[in-house]
């Protein structure tokens, strides 16, 4: 069943991404803000999806962590599932992100219109002022910003070393680090095509202040407690 399951959701994204990607094309003159609500409708269909043919719920607990300002937001990245639902478990976000991604034809399209920073890792030191500069850029526009700072997806209980980036906005801007761990990778598994059953579990922690911490420190703070929550999620 979870294969079948799996086919017919895929054969889903099939038919609603593409004529969605032209209606986000359509949002090109609309303030950014907008764009992304219009936009994000497509992750809500996929939502609805997700739940109704591969069975597939979520739980959030810490909303009441969220601060009232726009915050960095620090994750694990376990499945492409983190990447859609985020989109309505929290504000209004952009996503600091490859830049190779925004070639995918429809989804890339798309995701070029929700203001992402996009980088280019080879870059090294020149990549880090670029999410500063840009970051504080969508935080004052009133979007919190998404990073995954172990670069890539990770199986549940594994682990990798988690980069600057997301801390370093923090610390430039003074933005508040909301850490988050998830146990997604569990019924979706990286890069696997069959989706199996469950509940996956979204835990949100307290808010890290960045003021008069340096990037080292505020990195070392919300990896101690992503991971520690993960050791009980995963």
């Amino acid at each position: 069943m979870s294969a079948l399951r799996s086919i017919l959701f895929t054969a889903a994204l099939l038919v609603i991404t593409p004529p969605y990607a032209l209606l986000a094309l359509a949002t090109f003159p609309l303030p950014p803000l907008v764009r992304y609500r219009v936009i994000s409708g497509w992750s809500r269909a996929v939502l609805f999806l997700v739940r109704r043919l591969l069975c597939i719920d979520w739980k959030v607990e810490g909303h009441e962590n969220l601060p009232a300002r726009p915050a960095v937001i620090l994750s694990q990245h376990q499945s492409a599932w983190e990447t859609i639902a985020f989109q309505h478990i929290f504000p209004p976000q952009v996503y600091i992100l490859k830049r190779e991604l925004l070639w995918i034809p429809f989804f890339g399209w798309g995701l070029a219109l929700m203001s992402p920073i996009a980088i280019d890792r080879s870059r090294g030191f020149a990549a880090l002022r670029n999410i500063a500069r840009r970051g504080r850029e969508r935080l004052e526009q009133g979007f919190w910003v998404v990073i995954f700072p172990e670069g890539t997806r990770v199986a549940p209980g594994e682990r990798r070393a988690y980069q600057l980036g997301g801390a370093w906005l923090a610390a430039a801007s003074g933005a508040p680090i909301v850490p988050v761990a998830h146990n997604a990778g569990r019924v979706w598994p990286r890069n696997a095509f069959i989706k199996r059953p469950g509940t996956v579990t979204v835990r949100i922690g307290p808010p890290i202040e960045s003021r008069d911490r340096d990037p080292k420190m505020l990195n070392s703070l919300a990896e101690t407690w992503i991971e520690e929550q993960q050791k009980a999620l995963c």
